[in-house]
């Protein structure tokens, strides 16, 4: 990984997402780009500027205003600070904005090769609906995008699962995915989970035979389970066997597909999931 983009809010999920960062960076080669989206007060028009507060004046709030940007400056400065000393490659990003907006900037920018991204609760109903910032970032960004939950605090990535269904040519991503295996030094099993609700188009074992004529994996890395939901089934397994990362694949769908017929699987699990969650993008 040459370049890892962190977005941070500098609070709890800031720090576990920093430290999933650090397990997958490589001290001598990756740069770690710290990005803060700082999103400033919009004063209402409507309230004059002798009573935006009591006994604050409008001369004395935009003074407020400006310090407090200078403080959270002064955080994403001290933060960069810290990771230097531990001897990380580091760089600050600020930007004025939404999270969603900053992190496109910066991938354009700066072209990196992952980010991580930590998630704030469970989602509400909004966020199932419409999506949080991780989960729009999650599902289309460029680059491959690594969500924490607000439940995991990572220390190692060694036992892996990657959920497939076998539906569609995957050995792009999965060529990615052995060369992080392999600089992790971890273990990878591919997880299909067979459900009545979701579609068995395409013969399993034509991608299989595809996927071990082109990497070395054993037979029992391979592993079917059958269970009511497939997100369900994937993290009963995930917790069967301790699984500190989670991958998959999202694809394009159109916005019928994605809402009404067959919502993602991928979704759901980047608002829900408690496992680490790393999704690749099928073009």
């Amino acid at each position: 990984m040459n370049k890892i983009l962190i977005p941070i809010d500098f609070s709890e999920n800031a720090e576990r997402a920093l430290a999933a960062a650090k397990i997958i960076a490589e001290k001598e080669t990756t740069q770690l780009l710290i990005l803060h989206a700082y999103q400033p007060y919009i004063a209402d028009v409507n309230i004059t500027p002798g009573n935006v507060l009591p006994g604050i004046d409008g001369g004395d709030f935009l003074s407020m205003t400006n310090e407090l940007e200078g403080e959270f400056q002064k955080k994403l400065e001290k933060y960069i600070e810290e990771v230097v000393a531990e001897g990380y490659q580091a760089e600050a990003i600020w930007a004025i904005g939404s999270v969603q907006s900053a992190v496109e900037e910066a991938i354009e920018t700066h072209n990196p090769s992952l980010i991580v991204i930590g998630r704030t609760g469970t989602g509400g109903f909004m966020d199932k609906l419409i999506g949080s910032s991780a989960t729009s970032i999650g599902l289309h960004s460029t680059c491959p995008v690594l969500v924490i939950p607000p439940q995991s605090m990572p220390n190692k990535f060694q036992k892996v699962v990657y959920a497939t269904q076998f539906e569609y040519d995957e050995t792009d991503i999965l060529r990615e995915v052995f060369v992080l295996m392999n600089h992790l030094g971890a273990n990878l099993t591919l997880l299909k989970i067979q459900s009545d609700s979701q579609p068995n188009i395409q013969a399993d074992h034509q991608f299989i035979d595809e996927i071990k004529s082109k990497f070395t994996i054993a037979a029992d890395a391979i592993v079917f389970r059958e269970s009511r939901h497939v997100l369900d089934g994937i993290e009963d397994y995930c917790d069967e066997v301790g699984a500190d990362l989670l991958i998959m694949s999202a694809r394009e769908r159109s916005f019928i597909e994605e809402f009404l017929i067959n919502p993602s699987v991928t979704r759901k699990l980047i608002i829900d999931t408690h496992v680490p969650l790393l999704v690749f993008h099928l073009k």
